[in-house]
């Protein structure tokens, strides 16, 4: 498996990573860059794929990378029943620009 490592280190990214996907489930919308919005993207997918079968298993994986039990509860409740007959393709990328400050190419994550 191939990841960006966005120049931090391990510890720092995996959290970032986990802060990210947390804001855009409970914001269902981000504003970011776009490679941490391409990383992001990908767990997005897979957490969503699985919440699609509603069962505790994939409720407690779920649970242990998410920062927060009520996120968990909007993902299994409202967000995955809305992709029920999708098989994938649950977020987009939007380009808005670049950042000011350094360049940097700025994305809005949303889901679909």
């Amino acid at each position: 498996m191939s990841y960006q490592r966005l120049g931090l280190k391990t510890s720092h990214r995996k959290a970032m990573l986990r802060s990210l996907v947390t804001s855009l489930f409970r914001h269902e919308r981000i504003n970011t860059t776009e490679t941490r919005a391409k990383e992001v993207k990908s767990i997005a997918e897979k957490l969503v794929t699985s919440a699609k079968s509603n069962d505790l298993a994939a409720r407690r994986q779920a649970l242990a990378y998410l920062y927060e039990e009520d996120v968990v509860r909007k993902l299994f409740d409202k967000i995955a029943p809305k992709y029920d007959g999708r098989a994938g393709g649950y977020t987009r990328i939007i380009k808005t620009g670049y950042r000011r400050g350094d360049g940097a190419p700025m994305v809005i994550l949303e889901l679909v």
